[in-house]
């Protein structure tokens, strides 16, 4: 009885039983890509309820299209809308929309164990490159930034300092700040050691006016695609 109340409200051969079951696996499935993008990652808990949620909303809409073109079309339209209202993101959030979009075509045309080893072979290279430091910066990589007054020339002005406490620097960006009286110099610096010595600051104090001198890691947050 409720197979066929179900076929005459949706008019999809698809029966109730395997809906439910594709969708419980989205879901579970949509947890794990969730966790994973979570994983030394720094998120907000909105962002993860909707990733969780997508590939059961994905099967969902891929259920209903089911080979009618007209709703693939209307589909398609509406996804678009919605991609110029939506604010850019990292590449790690880009990444993880991609991977719960993927699980949910997979689940939505019944592929529920391909959907399944796609997620274990994606999550698997997730957690090992996340792991292993895959692409982070060395340790011994900072960014230095040097707060100069307009009338001193900065053009290998710290070449000395820089070979004596560095194995490598190159100036990036040349920034005027305070209606154009100062310059800020951002360099790309690596240390011989682990530790931004004292005396390494002094001497860049001494030569800049005492003004501010920025030294830290370099800032690789928000990748944005």
């Amino acid at each position: 009885m409720l197979e066929s109340i179900w076929g005459s409200v949706t008019g999809s051969s698809v029966s109730f039983g395997a809906t439910l079951l594709c969708g419980a696996f989205s879901l579970v499935l949509g947890l794990a890509v969730a966790f994973l993008h979570q994983w030394k990652n720094p998120s907000n808990r909105g962002f993860l309820v909707t990733l969780a949620l997508m590939p059961l909303m994905v099967q969902a809409i891929i259920a209903l299209v089911n080979g009618n073109l007209g709703t693939g079309v209307a589909v398609m339209g509406a996804f678009s809308l919605i991609r110029f209202r939506s604010l850019p993101g990292t590449a790690r959030e880009i990444g993880s929309i991609f991977f719960a979009m993927a699980i949910g075509l997979a689940t939505g045309m019944g592929y529920l164990a391909y959907a399944a080893v796609f997620l274990l072979l994606a999550g698997g290279a997730t957690l090992l490159l996340e792991s292993s430091g895959f692409g982070a910066p060395r340790q011994t990589e900072r960014e230095l930034k040097i707060t100069i007054p307009e009338n001193l020339d900065y053009e290998g002005i710290f070449d000395d300092l820089f070979s004596l406490y560095t194995n490598g620097a190159e100036l990036q960006r040349v920034k005027t700040t305070n209606m154009g009286s100062l310059y800020e110099l951002t360099y790309a610096v690596r240390l011989k050691g682990t530790i931004i010595q004292k005396e390494f600051l002094d001497q860049l104090r001494c030569r800049n006016g005492n003004l501010n001198i920025v030294c830290g890691r370099p800032a690789t947050g928000r990748e944005e695609l």
